[in-house]
């Protein structure tokens, strides 16, 4: 069921100016309840743009964007109720921390729902299992966590607000490997736990293949394709054309079957990777 659409969305800034410049070009396309998606593009390509027209915090120059089969700007006085259904959480989120106490950051947005007492900290110690804060942490000050909790907590902030869809820019960026994979396995959990939409900007190839079900890759301003992960990635040679990559693991399993190696194109992850190599040596009697 369709709960996201967007027909032919431009967004263009400095209009009539010396400085105009298109970052969204006649954009089309529908997202399903429950979707994992991906959104990736060269830089420029006008990813971040779009998001933050999804969530209402930029307006579209043309086209319409409808949440739950409305028109989002239809009654513009209204626009604050959609951001509490589309959250956004925007690359490097642990700058826009802010009250006094980690508990007070993430009960911002349930406080501003006009939620009681109650349903707020109830929400606040859900967000914050959800991400992985310890109980010990919400009474202290967020400028007191290191660089990954202060993260989780800026997403346990949107997190908290329970919406429909979640969109995150850039989550795992300047994250060490360690904490880029608790992230994400955090946010698979909460994918599936709550069956809510998700869409994912990255510049990480890895990221995506791990945990979308789906890739929307845009070009230049404009929708380049919109597919089954495994799909986007299988167009390797193309996607090089415009300044993307595959990953890696996926880029190595298609230079062994150029070889001659019979296995499985589409692998995104190492785990595919090695269960389809282990298989291949299972059959020649090699392991």
């Amino acid at each position: 069921m369709s709960i996201l659409r967007v027909e032919n969305l431009t967004y263009t800034y400095s209009p009539s100016t010396p400085f105009e410049h298109i970052a969204v070009n006649d954009v089309s396309f529908e997202i399903n309840k429950g979707d994992f998606i991906g959104i990736i593009g060269h830089t420029g390509s006008g990813k971040s743009t779009l998001v933050q027209m999804l969530n209402g915090l930029l307006k579209p120059t043309k086209g319409k964007i409808y949440f739950d089969g409305k028109d989002i700007w239809e009654k513009p006085k209204e626009i604050r109720k959609i951001r509490f259904n589309v959250g956004l959480v925007f690359q490097y989120p642990e700058y826009q921390l802010f009250e006094e106490t980690v508990e007070k950051d993430i009960a911002f947005g349930p406080s501003n729902m006009g939620l009681n007492d109650e349903q707020i900290k109830e929400r606040v110690k859900k967000a914050a299992k959800f991400v992985g804060l310890r109980e010990e942490l919400l009474p202290k000050s967020p400028f007191d966590l290191s660089g990954g909790e202060k993260r989780r907590a800026a997403i346990a902030g949107v997190i908290a607000m329970d919406p429909d869809i979640l969109i995150l820019d850039e989550p795992t960026a300047g994250l060490d490997p360690v904490g880029r994979d608790i992230l994400l396995s955090q946010i698979d959990a909460y994918h599936r736990e709550r069956k809510n939409t998700v869409l994912l900007v990255s510049h990480s190839m890895e990221d995506v293949a791990s945990v979308c079900e789906k890739v929307l890759v845009m070009n230049h301003s404009q929708l380049w394709d919109f597919d089954t992960t495994d799909h986007i990635f299988s167009r390797g040679e193309e996607l090089a054309q415009i300044g993307l990559r595959i990953p890696q693991v996926t880029s190595i399993v298609d230079a062994l079957i150029h070889e001659g190696f019979p296995l499985k194109r589409g692998v995104l992850t190492v785990e595919e990777a090695v269960t389809e190599i282990t298989e291949y040596l299972k059959r020649e009697g090699r392991l």
